[in-house]
């Protein structure tokens, strides 16, 4: 089992974090229980809740941090992990960007050293890793655009990962396209998501999501409140003309952020309602209408 973070979601459901905090910990508890041998647990010490994990009676509990590092650097479009290993240095490029995909190398890598797997092998899996789709997924204006523009899709839909995602492009000119999923649900994030979104992008365009049995306008409004700087703002319920207009507004060599659906493939409203949906495809659509 490997333990990443723990972040507050589905709160509404669970009725508190600590009760969120507790059916996670089950799972674990679960390969505590279980007959199978020899049993892992990998965690993240730096969060506050990976020594909970650690706890878990398991024959090997492998913390991982980044002071296992000796190094490290994040670039636009990867990032350069160093480890010391018996005197030698030994360099990972990952070709995914941002803080939390080094913490996700990390984790693997803590798991593939404890099965004796090579660093030579690990270097060669992790800088030949495919894209993910949804993730963090890049796309690029033509290149005889007259304005260049990357976009980027991601399923970011807490807090926690609509943070972490705009600090992984914290030096570049943002337009952020963004709503709140689930409607009905964790109503408690929509003014923690605006309030991240102000403080990261320099244009914001709050659009619908996934709104169910509850108005989509409601939600974006409940999230508009919480924007100071009203000059940043814009809402456009269409979310094909959210992103349109997220591009045509975007500086060149800016970028446009598209976040928290990622590869959902619709839409989802009231009475059961199934909009067919992807983000992809409307980027890429859009940005060749736009060059």
């Amino acid at each position: 089992m490997i333990f990443t973070n723990l972040s507050p979601e589905h709160i509404e459901s669970h009725g508190s974090f600590e009760k969120y905090k507790r059916a996670k910990l089950e799972i674990a508890r679960a390969l505590e229980a279980s007959k199978k041998r020899p049993r892992y647990i990998v965690a993240n010490a730096d969060d506050e809740h990976g020594n909970d994990f650690l706890a878990i009676d398991v024959e090997r509990r492998l913390p991982y941090s980044l002071q296992d590092l000796k190094l490290y650097n994040l670039h636009k479009d990867g990032a350069a992990l160093i480890f010391k290993e018996n005197d030698e240095e030994i360099t990972i490029r990952l070709p995914i960007v941002g803080l939390f995909n080094v913490y996700n190398a990390l984790a693997a890598i803590t798991l593939a050293r404890a099965l004796d797997i090579s660093w030579k092998d690990i270097e060669k899996a992790l800088g030949t890793l495919s894209k993910v789709p949804g993730r963090v997924e890049h796309f690029h204006s033509a290149r005889d655009a007259s304005k260049k523009v990357t976009a980027v899709v991601d399923y970011a839909h807490t807090p926690d990962s609509l943070e972490k995602l705009y600090q992984a492009f914290k030096d570049v000119p943002k337009v952020c396209v963004l709503g709140n999923t689930g409607g009905g649900r964790d109503k408690w994030k929509r003014p923690e998501m605006a309030t991240i979104a102000e403080r990261h992008c320099d244009h914001i365009i709050l659009t619908n999501e996934d709104p169910y049995d509850e108005n989509p306008r409601k939600i974006v409004e409940e999230m508009a409140m919480a924007i100071e700087d009203k000059s940043k703002l814009e809402i456009i319920m269409d979310r094909r003309q959210a992103i349109k207009r997220a591009l045509e507004v975007a500086v060149d060599g800016g970028y446009v952020l598209v976040s928290g659906k990622g590869t959902d493939p619709y839409i989802m409203g009231a009475n059961g309602a199934k909009q067919p949906w992807s983000d992809a495809k409307v980027v890429q659509e859009e940005l060749r209408s736009v060059s």
